[in-house]
């Protein structure tokens, strides 16, 4: 390999973020490419028998096979930890694999999770379904209300799972709080940071001890691949992650880890002008439909604590309308620049009616119990003019009757 500073962490700890971004974990080889290298092998050959032996015993460095090491994988492994400010980082496969691993890898049957009632349909799935299956209980409670974290702990709790900004409601978790008190007792807190990526957000820096992420979002930021990443302590990500990865699989893509990489370098700039699109349409938005979800306007009841938390507000957010489905659908339908998708973290804006899309299957009662009514819109704001995005919402408010 040659001149890797990417990967000295003397040197990349001096490092600013946008300067990690786009160089931290590079690694090059003998042709000296400027890009990253992209590796697709599955396996590796050894010069000899005694090599191998010793790098799957553990006593000498090297590759083994790309369900636990590849080059390319690892060198997003090492940037996202360095942007996280995390000992270690695991790619996945997908988000939801990020999800799964973060929580199976250290619960067994017996054990107690705590989640918060707002969160994304397949991480409801992951609490409500899942887990009861393996014997793991679980108990959900308001996120927003610290006291319900307290008061949910029974002596077999062993984590603390919540996303904040929370899918699609936009709930906040008060970080400091309920991390510490996790730590107090003992508890692992797991944090799904994919709304805000570390970019805006930094769980770790409040006391959290995993952040999981779909990396198919923010990271990417252009709907290209599908990816995922838990970043936490060495001794975590080793002990814990490692052999639950090892042996079930739920490995990230070399190809899909390099475009990762590619959008790792130009988060911070498309994360933040996004920001300032989504407050601007945003504020639009807020006089002319009945109810607002936005962290970063005053009116959300969180406002000080998403500001307190958070660098800016993301480009997710949402709305209501009275109409309930039949409004939000004819809403949709009269959209001529903003796609009607399911996916965020988009350059391209996006919206999707999350009753009938992404909290679909976490049945009537549970959107009830999460604040996920007929008449939500979730809205993601991409790299368009905003002026043009203010257009065709006026167009479509005005189609639906609004």
């Amino acid at each position: 390999m040659k001149r890797d500073t990417g990967r000295n962490r003397k040197i990349t700890s001096r490092w600013r973020p946008a300067t990690q971004a786009v160089r931290g974990g590079t690694w090059r080889s003998e042709q000296g490419e400027t890009s990253e290298a992209l590796f697709l092998t599955s396996g590796y050959s050894y010069d000899d028998a005694a090599s191998v032996a010793a790098r799957f015993a553990g006593e000498a460095e090297g590759m083994t096979y790309s369900r636990l090491q590849n080059p390319t994988v690892q060198m997003l492994e090492e940037r996202i930890a360095l942007l996280e400010g995390a000992e270690a980082c695991r790619a996945q496969a997908s988000g939801m694999a990020a999800m799964t691993a973060a929580l199976l890898c250290q619960l067994s049957a017996g054990d107690h999770i705590v989640s918060a009632r707002a969160a994304f349909g397949s991480c409801r799935w992951l609490v409500d379904s899942l887990c009861p299956r393996f014997g793991i209980e679980t108990t959900v409670v308001d996120g927003r209300d610290n006291a319900a974290w307290q008061a949910a702990i029974r002596p077999n709790t062993k984590v603390f799972f919540f996303e904040t900004p929370a899918n699609p409601t936009m709930d906040i978790v008060d970080l400091a709080f309920v991390c510490g008190l996790a730590r107090a007792h003992g508890i692992t807190s797991v944090v799904d940071n994919a709304f805000a990526t570390s970019a805006l957000q930094r769980p770790l820096e409040f006391g959290a001890d995993v952040v999981a992420y779909s990396a198919t979002k923010m990271m990417d930021g252009q709907g290209r691949v599908l990816a995922g990443a838990v970043c936490g302590t060495q001794q975590f990500i080793d002990e814990k992650l490692l052999p639950f990865q090892r042996n079930t699989g739920p490995n990230c893509s070399p190809f899909n880890a390099w475009v990762v990489l590619k959008g790792l370098e130009t988060l911070s700039l498309r994360i933040n002008r996004q920001s300032e699109n989504a407050m601007e349409v945003g504020r639009f938005l807020e006089r002319r439909v009945p109810r607002m979800l936005h962290p970063f306007l005053p009116s959300h009841p969180q406002h000080d604590l998403a500001v307190r938390q958070m660098d800016a507000s993301g480009p997710i957010f949402s709305f209501e309308v009275d109409g309930e489905r039949a409004q939000a659908h004819a809403l949709l339908d009269a959209l001529e620049v903003i796609d009607i998708s399911n996916n965020i973290g988009d350059a391209r804006s996006l919206m999707c009616h999350p009753a009938s899309t992404t909290h679909h299957g976490v049945g009537a009662e549970a959107r009830a119990e999460m604040g996920v009514g007929e008449g939500m819109l979730r809205l993601n704001v991409g790299l368009e003019d905003p002026r043009d995005l203010i257009e065709d919402l006026d167009r479509a408010l005005t189609a639906a009757g609004l």
